[in-house]
């Protein structure tokens, strides 16, 4: 995949995610429960990988999941369905562009500490511009922030 492709992937990827946290936002508007919008988009998701996975490897592709299944398998799925609930939380709350902002934010300090602590050359420089841009990113949540507050 070219850095193009990539870089348009992740584009889609994002707005995707914006139509997708305003839909089960309204949904849950609807429904009793923020649980009714995610275990509908859990079971969408299930689905659609399922036929997607069958499709690909047959049956093959089944029995290839429960042949390699180890119990820490279930975190990510855990913590992508606490991303999901805070996400649509957040937009019903706050709005989306303060949502947005606070979690790309909070996803670039983490990345950055992740990467950083998996770094055996991390230079002075490439740290300062790091911490730079992310005091960037900061700022602009501050103030996206501050005027839904």
């Amino acid at each position: 995949m070219t850095p193009a492709t990539t870089f348009a992937l992740l584009v889609a990827a994002g707005a995707a995610l914006v139509a997708q946290n305003l839909l089960m936002a309204r949904i849950t508007g609807a429904a009793s429960s923020v649980l009714v919008a995610l275990v509908m988009n859990s079971a969408v998701g299930l689905v659609a990988l399922s036929v997607l996975l069958l499709g690909k490897a047959g049956m093959n592709g089944a029995t290839g999941i429960t042949g390699m299944f180890r119990p820490w398998f279930v975190i990510p799925g855990l913590l992508g369905t606490f991303f999901v609930f805070a996400s649509i939380t957040g937009y019903r709350e706050l709005g989306a562009a303060p949502t947005i902002s606070i979690l790309v934010a909070s996803q670039l300090a983490f990345g950055l500490a992740w990467d950083m602590s998996r770094s055996e050359t991390m230079s002075i420089e490439g740290l300062a511009t790091a911490a730079g841009g992310a005091a960037l990113i900061v700022a602009g949540v501050v103030m996206i922030a501050s005027r839904h507050g």
